[in-house]
């Protein structure tokens, strides 16, 4: 996977306008996303996101620069802390234009990453939509695949204690099943509404037993 990765990452930096061996940059990243602390937030969910950005492509107005704050999204990542996004931002920030990209692509990049805090773009922002819209796409899978999800984040928060866990878990999952829409594309909402709250439903039943 790493290799195909790297390959997805040299050809996305060339293509919107990398003036440096855009490699090493691939490989902090790749590092970056390795890291022994991640269960879920790992090389395989980036490849995903990458994979549904490329399928609702078309709804964004700039798919690149989504590909790109996907690479970024989760790239500081520590279960422990508060500001992976803005620290996630500013890397994009300091890295993007050192390989040579303009600077408003990667305050493009930057603002798309700070979106996955909330995962609510505002009306209309279609690189947002398709943003979050990919790295929610995990609570639409099936039932085997959310419950490898919830297990994976169980064991990034392994060091909290199982209450508090529970309690926590449950609050995040009631605010997104209180959402009128947990999709704001076209082709994900009509893919992955009806699983995803099923889903989250379910988790929220066993947490609250």
């Amino acid at each position: 996977m790493t290799t195909e990765l790297l390959d997805r990452w040299n050809a996305l930096l060339l293509r919107t306008g990398a003036t440096t061996d855009p490699a090493p940059y691939g490989l902090d990243l790749l590092a970056r996303w390795a890291e022994p602390q991640r269960r879920y937030h790992s090389t395989a969910h980036l490849a995903a996101v990458l994979d549904h950005v490329d399928a609702l492509a078309g709804h964004a107005e700039d798919a690149d620069a989504v590909r790109l704050a996907a690479w970024f999204h989760d790239a500081v990542y520590r279960p422990d802390r508060s500001e992976n996004e803005e620290r996630s931002a500013q890397l994009a920030l300091r890295a993007l234009p050192e390989a040579g990209l303009p600077g408003a692509l990667a305050e493009e990049v930057a603002r798309l990453v700070r979106l996955t805090v909330g995962h609510h773009p505002a009306e209309g922002d279609r690189n947002g939509e398709v943003l979050c819209d990919a790295d929610l796409a995990v609570l639409g899978g099936t039932p085997a695949q959310y419950a490898a999800y919830a297990a994976a984040v169980r064991e990034e928060y392994g060091f909290v204690p199982d209450d508090l866990f529970r309690d926590g878990r449950a609050a995040i999952l009631r605010q997104l099943l209180a959402l009128p829409g947990l999709y704001r594309t076209p082709a994900a909402r009509d893919r992955f509404d009806a699983a995803a709250r099923r889903n989250l439903s379910a988790e929220l039943m066993l947490l609250e037993r």
